[in-house]
């Protein structure tokens, strides 16, 4: 009889069995697939991550190595190579979990998990054969899948998702992107870096719905300096693959004119589903909503209360370091504490060069809210230390309470905004104002000193570098 019983390995799941393990519950995960970590140890976030510094160390050789003063000759790319070693990432990190795993003397189960009872899990492997334990609590940590619909004729050959993004062995002439949020447009910059023409077909009117409007623009002039050709505010119609290649009917929202483009591959990039097939919800009565996301309350319990759920099987963003809070959330709630977790102040982060980052509110939710605030942003390019990197693409906006100045909310387009927005993070945990930030020393010169700038100018227009 375990303790607790994890459905799944990604961030939130094995981050819940460490802590779970920690607080001295006797812990068991359950892993469908060979490796731990999920999607994003596997086929997400640490592959992605590995061919975007590869491909942007090749991109800045081609084209910046020369104005620094580094001349090279026969510079060409090695996919396989670029694969290998984004392998050897992912390897290196899921074992570091299987490391961890043993450490905190949890016991890993490979199987296909699904509940028999509240408190009876059904283990199923590769070859058909099942064992079944018992369990006092279970969290479900079983994560989500990309959303393909039928008429797109996925065929994980011509017609692929993330998954075999991460896996062409010979850089693409053409690659038509379905989808301009934040997966379709990592992936997409990684291949335009090697050379691939990369087209984005959006069915919106702008790209990264949901995050700031400005630096969603600044990106996408970045993208289209890249080469990178958007068709906003259009539809896919029809796709059709062959073994060599795929063609893609869209057309403009509101028109019948169908535009027809022919490509190597097509990434189909619209978003992802909760995954909770076959897990036996039914067996124990666990609800579900209209999108197939498990319900939870405002302690991540279902409807069953010895069963929890979180990450991207839940409401809200599908992030990995969502899940993880969320997996801690609940081994701490478990045992008795009383955690918190702030969704508002959650980062968000694309993972393009420049990178985005964002946290808090946008200025149409503030709008949206009735809320009155104030402005303060600042150029990448007015920095000094930008200019000797030769990011200077960029810029930090600052949003603060009219009345109050507490900072409401931070976004980011530049050089490691991924990490500058941690500082933003903190202090908006702390509640924070604008003045406070503005009056942090920071050091000169770093990117950093953005944040500080934006926040000077949203004080009352008092950037001093502009």
């Amino acid at each position: 009889m375990y303790d607790v019983t994890i459905i799944g390995s990604g961030p939130g799941g094995y981050v819940a069995a460490i802590r779970c393990a920690q607080l001295g519950m006797k812990t068991a995960i359950i892993e469908k697939y060979n490796t731990l970590g999920g999607t994003c140890l596997n086929v997400g976030c640490i592959p992605s991550k590995a061919l975007l510094d590869s491909s942007e160390h090749y991109h800045n050789a081609a084209h910046k190595f020369e104005t620094h003063g580094i001349k090279l000759s026969n510079l060409k790319v090695d996919m396989p190579q670029m694969i290998q070693r984004k392998d050897d990432v992912v390897d290196q990190t899921c074992k570091g979990v299987e490391f961890l795993m043993k450490k905190n003397k949890i016991d890993v189960l490979h199987g296909h998990g699904s509940f028999v009872s509240a408190s009876r899990i059904k283990i199923t492997k590769e070859d058909g054969t099942a064992s079944e334990v018992d369990t006092k609590k279970v969290i479900i940590a079983t994560g989500s899948k990309p959303i393909v619909p039928p008429a797109f004729a996925y065929d994980k050959n011509r017609v692929i998702t993330s998954t075999e993004a991460l896996n062409i062995k010979k850089v693409p002439k053409r690659m038509i992107v379905i989808g301009a949020g934040v997966i379709g447009l990592e992936l997409g910059s990684v291949y335009a870096r090697l050379g691939t023409e990369v087209e984005v077909i959006e069915y919106q009117d702008r790209i990264l719905p949901g995050m700031d409007k400005d630096c969603a623009k600044e990106l996408q002039r970045s993208l289209k300096k890249l080469g990178v050709k958007f068709h906003l505010k259009h539809m896919v119609t029809g796709v059709k693959a062959t073994k060599t290649s795929v063609t893609v009917d869209f057309q403009k929202r509101d028109t019948e004119d169908v535009i027809q483009t022919k490509a190597d591959y097509c990434l189909v990039a619209i978003g992802r589903k909760a995954y909770t097939e076959n897990l036996g919800l039914e067996n124990v009565g666990i609800t579900t909503d209209d999108r197939g996301r498990i319900e939870v309350d405002n302690h991540l319990q279902t409807n069953v209360p010895n069963v929890f759920a979180i990450g991207d099987v839940i409401k809200g963003a599908m992030l990995a370091h969502k899940a993880e809070e969320e997996g801690v959330f609940v081994a701490e709630y478990m045992s008795g504490e009383k955690p918190h977790i702030d969704y508002n102040l959650i980062p968000g982060v694309v993972y393009t060069w420049p990178e985005v980052s964002t946290v808090g509110r946008t200025e149409e939710q503030l709008k949206e809210l009735g809320i009155e605030y104030k402005v303060g942003k600042f150029p990448f390019k007015a920095l000094g230390r930008a200019r000797a990197s030769m990011d200077t693409e960029g810029l930090v906006k600052v949003l603060a309470d009219k009345e109050t100045d507490e900072l409401l909310g931070v976004h980011m387009i530049g050089a490691r905004t991924a990490d500058l927005i941690m500082e933003a993070v903190a202090l908006m945990e702390f509640r924070a104002s604008a003045e406070d930030m503005a009056r942090i020393c920071h050091p000169h010169p770093t990117y950093t000193e953005a944040v500080k700038e934006a926040a000077l100018a949203a004080t009352g227009d008092r950037a001093l570098h502009v």
